[in-house]
């Protein structure tokens, strides 16, 4: 981090909670990111600063240890990497790109941070934090199974505390027809600083989506946030001069703690959040590991929400999800069943995007459904059906099922129904689910939704961003 920021305004104090103007979004059921292996990550980056004169800064061979040993972690784990080298006053600095090899190429969300440090300490918080974080996220999703929709990519920028310099090459390098294939641009700079806040980037318009889901994140893990503009002085500036959507976290440097802050966070107020900030004393010993974990499992999130959010509405890339407007944003197209569980309707918000199935919610007896056919290949050796589903009701009872949803195959004349879920298994946020068809394969099946309510009490089942995958 290349300055100290100062907090911004511009959003609502809701339940001691700051939340933007608007906000909607429900936070998706997240992976938990080891903070054990992050942690771990960073005793290496101060390994490597020992062996290496006391620092990671540009030119200096701590930095190009650095680099190679982040490489070395994403080429094991099947990504396709780049160590892209610039020249800069201080001597040759590296970006490492990161790409997994899966999901739409058209359609790229970007996570980053800067993996140098100031030629004084070794960086551990700033920012060995956020590279660290960003780098075993990136490790856990090739780990996870996940299909994306999206191709994800992670940056690692050199020289950053030499004015952004390894974000500024990328981006200027990048031909334009790929430049206005990156979705998003989301970035971590110092965020296990030792007297942390939870502070959330408000610095560009068309990144307050992703800026509010990230507050609604914290929100429903009882963490407040703040606001903060960051003015352009971190990684994200690169891509914001581009018109591309950013966002990102930060747990403060040098600037001080306030009484209220402290109430809020805890922490000591009048002192700086990282008194380390820039010296000498960044080092392992310069973490608040809770932070660490907190904001570690934000990153989590919002990659495994963006890898699967539909910015086409259209037909899936090939190799991708075999199912039509997976995300329901080009409305019924594709779909067929009873007219209005497909809807846009703000009552209830959809994972991603506006639209999703709502079926039930009626507070009266009634029966809904959807569906969609679809081949599955013969060639496929395994083949999984997955969905994100949000349950709320107003039935009170713990033991009895009253509404229901099925999750069907119809194959022929014949109905199987894989899931039933009921008003028992209501949840605050958005779950996913996922059902082995490898069964089904060689067929064209049809996958159906059906929904059902007695005559009291309501149920809503809302369903999103289902994919059939097949490998």
């Amino acid at each position: 981090m290349r300055k100290f920021l100062v907090p911004g305004v511009g959003a609502a104090l809701v339940a001691g909670v700051l939340l933007a103007p608007g906000n909607a979004a429900v936070a998706a059921d997240s992976p938990d990111i080891s903070v054990t292996n992050t942690k771990a990550h960073l005793d290496q980056l101060q390994s490597i600063a020992t062996s290496n004169g006391g620092n990671r800064y540009t030119g200096r061979p701590g930095y190009k240890a650095s680099a190679d040993y982040v490489k070395a972690k994403l080429d094991a784990a099947g990504y396709t990497t780049t160590l892209q080298s610039f020249s800069t006053s201080a001597g040759t600095s590296y970006n490492v790109i990161a790409e997994w090899p899966h999901g739409d190429a058209d359609h790229v969300v970007m996570a980053g941070s800067h993996l140098d440090s100031v030629s004084a300490g070794p960086g551990i918080n700033d920012n060995g934090s956020g590279s660290a974080g960003v780098l075993e996220t990136a490790l856990a999703y090739a780990a996870s199974g996940q299909t994306p929709k999206n191709r994800l990519r992670f940056g690692f920028w050199g020289s950053e505390e030499l004015g952004l310099l390894g974000s500024k090459y990328y981006v200027n390098n990048l031909p334009a027809a790929d430049r206005d294939k990156i979705e998003l641009y989301l970035n971590f700079d110092m965020i296990a600083s030792p007297n942390p806040g939870y502070f959330v980037y408000d610095d560009n318009p068309s990144g307050d989506a992703a800026r509010d889901d990230l507050v609604t994140y914290f929100t429903g893990k009882n963490v407040q946030t703040e606001f903060i503009d960051v003015q352009g002085r971190s990684d994200h500036a690169a891509f914001r001069s581009l018109g591309i959507p950013t966002a990102g976290t930060f747990s403060g440097a040098e600037e001080i703690k306030t009484s209220a802050q402290a109430t809020k966070w805890g922490g000591t107020a009048g002192q700086a959040f990282d008194a380390c900030y820039h010296r000498s004393c960044d080092t392992i010993s310069n973490l608040d590991l809770t932070s660490l974990d907190r904001q570690i499992d934000a990153i989590g999130h919002m990659i495994w929400l963006y890898a699967q959010k539909d910015y086409t509405g259209g037909p899936p890339p090939a190799g991708g999800n075999l199912l039509q407007n997976p995300g329901f944003e080009s409305g019924t197209a594709n779909w067929t069943g009873t007219t209005g569980p497909i809807t846009d309707n703000t009552g209830r918000p959809a994972h991603s995007g506006s639209w999703k199935a709502w079926l039930q919610g009626n507070g009266r007896a009634t029966t809904e459904n959807i569906a969609q056919s679809v081949a599955i290949p013969a060639t496929a050796t395994a083949a999984s059906l997955s969905l994100w589903i949000r349950i709320d009701t107003a039935e009170t009872t713990s033991a009895t099922v009253y509404d229901t949803v099925k999750v069907q195959v119809v194959d022929g004349s014949t109905a199987t129904t894989l899931a039933t879920y009921s008003n028992l298994d209501k949840s605050a946020s958005y779950v996913q689910k996922t059902l082995d068809v490898t069964q089904y394969k060689g067929k064209t099946v049809t996958v159906k939704f059906v929904g059902q309510e007695d005559s009291s009490a309501q149920t809503s089942f809302v369903i999103d961003d289902v994919a059939l995958t097949a490998g």
